[in-house]
């Protein structure tokens, strides 16, 4: 094998792929990248078997075929090279000699008949959206999700398409985050599971705007994001989730409306007093027309008061400080309506077409602590 590519194209093509190169695996192949120039086009591929990432590279092919090279090696060696064109080239013992200006490589690599490709994924079910949608959606929803690995559901976000509507849910146990997206077309009615590191990689690599389209395709035990020139699959979580509609209510027996910025900063100060693994709660008290925040901890106290609009009964509830910023953080409005019940139910943040909603539920506290 025999390419040249420039160098800022074969650097960004390995940080797309070296995203899906698992950080411990027992099988040494799965920790290189596939360089593929064996069908016309120089592509770079990378599978832990749960995520993989192909990707495409400009490029002249001189001689056709493929290696596998340690990922890491690589792509620190292409790193560092001069910002200029990068020959590979292969023997037949599948030396990889990698030359830029004056710089030359010599390093060991592997057959590519013993690499693990991206499975094949039928492209009869299928979405599409833009990059920066779906980039958005994973955002505003996977600070919600759980890390318990002995309930793998909640490691994941619930996809569900509705005809025309996109409905994407993280929850850990303490608090829901659901976001509603209004697609330009009409599809057939899926649910599936997928995971959170797989999400997590794609919002790295997805850059494009609310012009640049994305497909999303559906198989059975498979999901698969085309985009760009970059194909990511990844396995889905098995398992019925949480039926979450049960879990949110439009019932309420107060209503806030306040500014978010000014909530965060408050919520924000109010965490200066919490020292790392101490959780204490903030107890919020809503009167007519103010809400009053306090924080009381072994470092001291914090109090502060926030000018609202309120309809319905005042009340006394705590929260976590963390569930609540998370929350506040990634909304973009400038005023956020909040709806509560009790002190003991859950508080709702959604805005009035429920294009986001966010459930965080209280915590218990005395009024000795207030």
């Amino acid at each position: 094998m025999k390419l040249i590519c420039k160098k800022s194209d074969l650097l960004a093509g390995v940080n797309i792929v070296s995203k899906a190169v698992p950080s411990k695996t027992t099988m040494s192949i799965l920790e290189c990248i596939l360089i593929d120039a064996s069908e016309g086009v120089i592509k770079l591929i990378a599978n832990d078997m749960e995520l993989g990432i192909e990707t495409k590279v400009e490029g002249e092919i001189i001689v056709a075929g493929r290696v596998a090279i340690d990922a890491k090696i690589f792509s620190e060696i292409v790193r560092k090279l001069p910002d200029n064109d990068v020959m590979i080239e292969v023997d037949n013992d599948f030396t990889a000699n990698i030359t830029c200006e004056n710089a030359k490589f010599n390093i060991l690599g592997k057959s590519g008949e013993d690499f693990a490709y991206l499975p094949e994924i039928e492209r009869n079910k299928s979405i599409n959206l833009s990059q920066f949608a779906l980039r958005e959606v994973i955002r505003q929803t996977i600070f919600s999700i759980g890390d318990d690995r002995n309930n793998k559901i909640l490691t994941g976000e619930l996809f569900e398409v509705s005809r025309n509507n996109l409905k994407v849910v993280a929850l850990d146990g303490h608090r829901i985050a659901m976001r509603n997206i209004e697609l330009e077309d009409s599809y057939e009615d899926m649910s599936v599971i997928v995971p959170g590191k797989t999400l997590n990689e794609i919002s790295k690599i997805v850059t494009g705007g609310t012009e640049d389209d994305m497909t999303i395709f559906f198989k059975d035990n498979h999901i698969m994001f085309e985009f760009d020139d970059t194909v990511v699959v990844s396995r889905l979580i098995e398992g019925e989730y949480y039926r979450v509609s049960q879990m949110v209510s439009k019932d309420y027996e107060t209503k806030v409306t306040i500014n978010k910025k000014e909530m965060l900063e408050c919520l924000d100060r109010a965490t200066l007093l919490i020292k790392e693994g101490n959780k204490r709660p903030i107890i919020i008290t809503i009167g007519d027309s103010d809400m009053q925040f306090k924080m009381n901890s072994f470092i001291g106290t914090m109090d502060e008061t926030i000018y609202i609009k309120k309809e319905g009964k005042d009340m006394m509830i705590g929260f976590d400080p963390k569930f609540l910023i998370d929350a506040l953080k990634v909304i973009d409005d400038e005023e956020i309506d909040i709806y509560l019940v009790n002190p003991k139910a859950p508080c709702f943040i959604r805005d009035e077409n429920e294009s986001y909603i966010y459930l965080i539920l209280p915590v218990n506290f005395t009024v000795a602590n207030n």
